[in-house]
């Protein structure tokens, strides 16, 4: 297979997972209050709160923190500080572009949808509208970037993998934490993840054209 047949099939996957997760997240959006995403949400509601406890609820209340705008805050400042330390300048841009901007497309999504957040009992309490997540759109761009990081800067096979493994751990709990906590509907977790991994793709694609013309100019 020649480079250029190589470069356009890597475009077409590409393309296909953004078309993808926008349409996933559009399917939610479009009408969240349809019978069926209502019913899908009882039911993951329901499954997931029979199992409330003080045992769970100490645990949650510690993975939904790994997800909260503090933390992403204070580990972005890290990662950037550590990627220019170590010269990987346009590593470091891109990280504090790609999360920072994520974090104002969830505000916007927020504010276009205003969807109200859960009316049951919740265990914590959260202010602003609930579609979608911000945590799960969050942590999904975040430890996402993370993993991408690791694919980057590592040759090892096992720490891609661990890494890449672990990402996908964190963010899945993170996005089972709000609901059990009762401040979002499955639905906006499902939305968070799919507009989260939208955003990131097109975050990584934007990243290898910037470094591709940076060689060349090199």
């Amino acid at each position: 297979m020649t480079k250029n047949r190589i470069a356009i099939f890597k475009f077409l996957i590409v393309l296909g997972m953004i078309s993808f997760f926008t349409w996933g997240f559009f399917e939610i959006a479009d009408d969240y209050q349809d019978q069926e995403i209502r019913h899908f949400d009882s039911i993951i509601i329901e499954g997931i709160q029979n199992h409330v406890s003080p045992f769970w609820t100490h645990i949650m209340l510690g993975v939904t923190l790994l997800g909260s705008v503090k933390w992403i805050v204070i580990l972005t400042s890290m990662t950037v500080m550590l990627l220019f330390l170590f010269k990987h300048r346009l590593l470091a841009v891109y990280v504090a572009v790609s999360i920072s901007c994520g974090g104002l497309f969830n505000w916007l999504l927020k504010w276009i949808f205003k969807r109200e957040r859960p009316d049951i009992e919740p265990i914590i309490q959260e202010q602003g509208y609930s579609f979608p997540s911000g945590h799960s759109m969050g942590s999904f761009i975040f430890y996402g970037t993370l993993a991408f990081i690791l694919f980057k800067l590592y040759k090892q096979k096992w720490a891609k993998i661990f890494g890449a493994l672990l990402a996908i751990f964190l963010v899945f709990f993170i996005g089972i934490s709000r609901i059990y906590l009762g401040v979002h509907y499955p639905s906006d977790i499902v939305g968070g993840f799919t507009a989260g991994a939208a955003w990131t793709t097109i975050s990584i694609i934007t990243y290898h054209f910037l470094d591709i013309r940076r060689k060349r100019l090199e």
